[in-house]
């Protein structure tokens, strides 16, 4: 696997497409980071890290809406791959429909979202967009 981060994007995106409630992905620093913010934003309801002996694992409890069982994500796309990095500074940073939805960046204040990284005024490697 050379792109743990899209694996991570993809696994998301094919439980939500599928209808689970509960998707498993390998664990890393930069994953529960963007799964944190994720929580935090209310589009996933939950997430556990489960420490086991041959790897540490993340579960997250995926989130519909309650009457139309429609996904809360609607897209989450990878921005910046191994092979084409992308980066952003604060006076181009991306708006994800036009302010609706969020871009999750990596900067050297750690994993934030845009409108978090406007208020500090930093730019970083956009990892992704989600809506």
């Amino acid at each position: 696997m050379t792109d743990p981060i899209a694996d991570y994007l993809t696994r998301v995106r094919n439980a939500y497409l599928a209808g689970k409630k509960i998707v498993e992905v390998p664990s890393s620093k930069m994953k529960v980071a963007i799964t944190k913010i994720l929580c935090e934003k209310g589009y996933i309801l939950s997430y556990k890290v489960v420490e086991g002996t041959p790897s540490d694992t993340i579960k997250i409890a995926l989130k519909y809406h309650p009457l139309t069982k429609a996904p809360a994500i609607k897209k989450i796309d990878r921005v910046s791959s191994p092979g084409l990095r992308r980066y952003t500074d604060v006076e181009n940073m991306p708006r994800v429909l036009n302010g609706l939805g969020i871009a999750i960046l990596s900067t050297s204040k750690g994993v934030i979202t845009d409108k978090e990284a406007k208020e500090l005024n930093v730019g970083g490697e956009v990892l992704c967009f989600v809506y």
